[in-house]
């Protein structure tokens, strides 16, 4: 399992990878306006306080398998909604089938 340090410096990564790209989306390819920037801003820091919040408080510290299985949903949920935010801030839309 990961460590609690490597999980906080992922979120910090990607909440910086959500900024960039918003800025990216913004001053080279011109697809969102200023209001939406911030908006895309606001998600991407909302982002990282919620899950360093889930990381600093596990749930059931004193069981082993509780802790593993509570970070690999923590994990599973910073992809899914990390997906989301970045289908909203990029610049190529998502493949739609």
């Amino acid at each position: 399992m990961a460590s609690v340090r490597n999980l906080k410096k992922d979120i910090n990564f990607l909440a910086s990878e959500l900024v960039t790209q918003a800025y990216l989306s913004k001053v080279i390819f011109k697809k969102i306006n200023d209001e939406e920037l911030d908006q895309l801003i606001s998600d991407a820091l909302n982002f990282k306080t919620e899950f360093i919040a889930r990381v600093n408080h596990p749930d059931g510290k004193d069981n082993p398998k509780l802790v593993k299985s509570y970070f690999y949903n923590v994990r599973k949920d910073m992809v899914t909604k990390f997906g989301q935010l970045l289908d909203k801030a990029s610049v190529f839309p998502p493949d739609e089938k």
